[in-house]
């Protein structure tokens, strides 16, 4: 009989143990693969998001990584605006010479669709024509693709683009309409309807799951235009805004009246990132701030999401160490009861070598077993909440989602299932077979 059969023999007469030792196991696998997974998704994902463009410039009144979060990743709270005269010192002004690009964005409403919520950006259709969203293995851009219609244009105010997320879940297609809540809460009031004229294909970003209306539209709609300077104070709000039900026959918002969010911009030159950066933070107005958002993903990466990984990494080889142990110990407390059986073997011609090979087997399958049953509850867990996570945080998980540090563990496992063993194999091999069947007579 081999090595395995006798090993696997001496496992299942001893199920119920052999079974708590290896569920142990595989728990603590199961939670290294979700570290693993996840950390390195999300990672690969923030920096993605990330990509395309050289600053992000948006109110002074508030933190980078606020901007950033809004912006890029559409979660949280927006900062206060900043005047439209500020954006066009971008396109026409004094920082002109330096910027290749500069997409507005007006954040402040949402749409609700079963208990999703997705954030409506309003911007111009730059953001899909001129601006692209990292680079391709083979260092080529990633330029923004539609699965079906095309990118809405300037002079049709009221159409928009959604991310594939967004169809995916809520069923929208080309043709047709959605109406933007005012507000981020599904209790806020409805706006004039959408029409939507291109789904994004996938871009594995934050994108994909947020709306994307003409700005020019989004600044018709009831509360999101200035006041007219001249315009006479009253305490109805109707008297200071346009009609929504008028609003498509309106001509564009006059500039004094706009305001804009956040804007992306793409610099000229290598150097002219940090020639902006200085204009913008140092300048004398002081009226917005201009941050990189690589710079900031990188650093809330490495100050907040890679020290709790580490720790989550510290727990999880921490539980795979108390399942080794318990798997040390039940195989150890199981000797005394073997040790008639070690010694019949020995007596019928087995060595002391191949007794030790049986216990190291044991140990090597109950870890291995136990280790490949956490790969698959892992992978398992990852799609059961995957759905979850990104309806939460954007991050898109999937069963499948396979990461090559995970090819190390089942070669670490059988080291350290060789080392647990060790001592039990070494109490085998020391088996007094005279003493030991004498006694049992």
């Amino acid at each position: 009989m081999s090595f395995f059969k006798i090993a696997w023999r001496n496992i299942e007469q001893r199920a119920l143990a052999s079974s708590l030792t290896g569920l142990s196991m595989a728990l603590g696998v199961m939670l290294m693969i979700l570290v693993i997974v996840i950390h390195d998704v999300a990672v690969d994902q923030f920096e993605n998001d990330a990509e395309g463009y050289n600053l992000i410039v948006g109110g002074s009144k508030g933190g980078d990584l606020q901007l950033v979060m809004t912006t890029v990743f559409h979660l949280g709270k927006p900062l206060y605006p900043i005047p439209w005269s500020y954006y066009q010192k971008f396109t026409e002004g004094e920082f002109a010479p330096y910027t290749k690009v500069a997409v507005p964005y007006c954040l402040g409403d949402s749409f609700h669709h079963e208990g999703s919520q997705f954030r409506v950006v309003a911007t111009s259709p730059d953001l899909f024509g001129k601006i692209v969203y990292g680079a391709n293995a083979d260092g080529s851009d990633r330029q923004y693709e539609f699965q079906s219609g095309e990118n809405f244009k300037a002079e049709n105010f009221f159409d928009a683009v959604i991310g594939a997320t967004v169809a995916r879940k809520t069923g929208l297609k080309v043709g047709d309409t959605f109406q933007p809540t005012h507000g981020m809460s599904s209790g806020g009031d409805k706006h004039i309807e959408f029409t939507i004229v291109g789904v994004l294909a996938p871009t594995g970003t934050a994108n994909d799951r947020a709306l994307f209306a003409n700005l020019e539209g989004f600044y018709l709609l009831e509360g999101h235009a200035l006041a007219p300077e001249d315009s006479v104070p009253s305490h109805k709000e109707s008297e200071l805004a346009q009609s929504e039900s008028e609003a498509h026959s309106h001509e564009p918002l006059p500039e004094a009246q706009r305001e804009v969010t956040s804007i992306l911009v793409v610099c000229k030159g290598p150097f002219d990132a940090m020639h902006l950066d200085k204009l913008v933070n140092k300048g004398k107005d002081r009226v917005a701030q201009a941050v990189a958002p690589r710079e900031v993903v990188t650093r809330l990466l490495e100050n907040i999401v890679g020290p709790v990984r580490v720790v989550l990494m510290v727990l999880t080889v921490l539980i795979i160490v108390v399942a080794g142990i318990s798997i040390l110990v039940s195989i150890y407390n199981s000797m005394s009861e073997r040790s008639h059986d070690i010694a019949v073997m020995r007596a019928l011609g087995a060595s002391r070598a191949a007794v030790m090979w049986i216990i190291l087997f044991e140990s090597i399958l109950l870890s291995l077993l136990g280790g490949l049953a956490g790969v698959v509850l892992g992978h398992a867990v990852l799609g059961l909440a995957g759905p979850i996570v990104e309806a939460h945080s954007g991050i898109s998980l999937k069963f499948w989602e396979f990461n090559w540090k995970e090819a190390q563990l089942i070669p670490g496992l059988l080291i350290f299932a060789s080392l647990v063993g060790y001592l039990p194999a070494l109490t085998a091999y020391r088996t007094d077979v005279g003493k030991t069947l004498g006694s049992g007579r």
